[in-house]
């Protein structure tokens, strides 16, 4: 009698030459057959999307962007068949110029953070967001300026009545197309209302790709943001994010930088709500 291990728990391979190896997407296309799942079930249960997974387990690498991203796919499918992903990768590693250095990098789609639900009213961040909005008024008030004082007129906004013995100065047009909206300033979404919720998304740090999704899961974004490129998304109660590369971001909550520490290659799924980021 054999005292170790039992056989299941030898997968995923025999000790075989090279040659006689199954490459990477057939060990994890027999793993999935073998498990009795499909190609949707497994989709379903990772996120990673079936084009991917089909491309994959074809050992095409190139529809997952990036060494990052492929080892990423590669650790999440392996878990869903219940291989090891570690001879995986390592044969991934071979193929394709090595490992890069290790990052507490969270498996793709794997860890998914939920804000908490408010406990109580948030009556720090209310104080401060009432300052901030009427610094902002203030601000703006100086800005645009009141009469004069020295017999101009005062301008109306189109379709406005001119104030009886004011003669309205025209309004100037704008150069810009009127569908075109800039996006709110650092200011502006420091003064966002309280009864919504702004998300400003920075790739301060190089390229990511997002995904935003409203309270409904309306798809409000979903591509690569170059680095410098900025985001920003807003809803009336929930903003569900996806980043491809957490490190490389930054993010401003209602108004508020979030210091979480993202490692470099790291997803994170993020739910940001009105209340947050939360204090203490």
């Amino acid at each position: 009698m054999s005292i170790g291990n039992s056989p299941e728990d030898e997968r995923p391979f025999e000790d075989v030459s090279e040659e006689d190896r199954p490459s990477i997407g057939q060990a994890l296309r027999q793993a999935r057959i073998a498990a009795g799942l499909t190609v949707d079930d497994v989709s379903s249960a990772t996120r990673v999307r079936i084009a991917i997974v089909h491309a994959i387990e074809a050992d095409n690498f190139a529809p997952c962007g990036g060494d990052v991203y492929a080892r990423g796919h590669i650790r999440t499918l392996a878990k869903a068949v219940h291989l090891d992903p570690a001879p995986l990768l390592a044969r991934y590693g071979t193929q394709h110029g090595g490992s890069p250095a290790p990052t507490p990098a969270a498996p793709l789609f794997e860890a998914e953070r939920i804000r908490p639900e408010r406990r109580g009213p948030n009556w720090t961040a209310a104080m401060v967001a009432a300052i901030v909005a009427v610094v902002g008024f203030v601000g703006f008030t100086a800005f645009t300026g009141g009469d004069s004082g020295d017999g101009a007129g005062t301008q109306v906004a189109e379709g406005s009545t001119p104030t009886p013995g004011k003669p309205a100065s025209p309004t100037p047009k704008s150069s810009k197309p009127a569908d075109q909206k800039p996006e709110p300033s650092d200011s502006a979404i420091a003064a966002a209302p309280q009864d919504k919720v702004t998300v400003k998304v920075s790739a301060t740090g190089g390229r990511s790709w997002i995904s935003a999704k409203d309270h409904n899961g309306r798809m409000l974004f979903d591509g690569l943001l170059k680095k410098g490129d900025s985001k920003t998304f807003q809803d009336n109660s929930e903003i569900n994010l996806i980043l491809g590369d957490a490190g490389a971001i930054q993010l401003f909550v209602n108004g508020k930088k979030i210091e979480d520490q993202f490692q470099p290659g790291a997803v994170e799924r993020l739910t940001y709500t009105k209340g947050d980021p939360q204090v203490g």
